[in-house]
């Protein structure tokens, strides 16, 4: 099912309106494809001491060391230890790139203007101050996250402070 959705992302070179839809805890979250630049299966990572406990590690994806954030403890949800349908799902965020575990992805659904409210009045709970809109798919809606919020600017540095300062000589992945 990963590699379908993958290769839905690359044949659309349209991406206006179109989210990628997970699987967290049993709520259905969207992510806008623009940001996604892959979806893989959970790889070996390295936890690095002094991070939330949210950012599980950093991983080697081809080279590249990459931040390991999982949604669930993001948002405050109860931790499940990661199966098959576990996977990552890779974004490109204000010039950095972080991968998020999911406990699995559905979809990418295109979503007309009239079908996404925008700004909605909800309460200000964590998992609240990541959502940018909702989308409504029949009877359903889909929480549609803002990826510049889920993680702060001063996160992203510590992270890669960390990463620079050689906690990451000794991975083992």
């Amino acid at each position: 099912m990963i590699k379908e959705i993958a290769e839905e992302l690359d044949q659309d070179d349209d991406q206006q309106g179109m989210y990628l839809t997970f699987e967290l805890a049993n709520e259905y979250y969207g992510l806008w494809v623009g940001y996604v630049t892959e979806i893989i299966g959970i790889l070996p990572f390295t936890e690095v001491p002094e991070l939330p406990a949210y950012v599980r590690g950093i991983f080697n994806l081809r080279g590249r060391i990459i931040p390991l954030m999982d949604m669930r403890l993001r948002f405050q949800k109860k931790f499940v230890k990661y199966d098959e349908r576990s996977c990552v799902i890779v974004i490109d965020v204000a010039e950095n790139t972080v991968g998020l575990i999911v406990d699995s992805v559905s979809e990418v659904i295109t979503f007309s203007e009239a079908d996404i409210i925008e700004q909605p009045m909800l309460s200000s709970g964590v998992s609240n101050q990541f959502v940018k809109s909702i989308g409504k798919v029949g009877n359903e809606v889909k929480l549609l996250l803002d990826c510049d919020k889920l993680l702060s600017n001063h996160e992203i540095e510590t992270i890669i402070n960390e990463k620079d300062e050689g906690y990451v000589d000794e991975m083992v992945l």
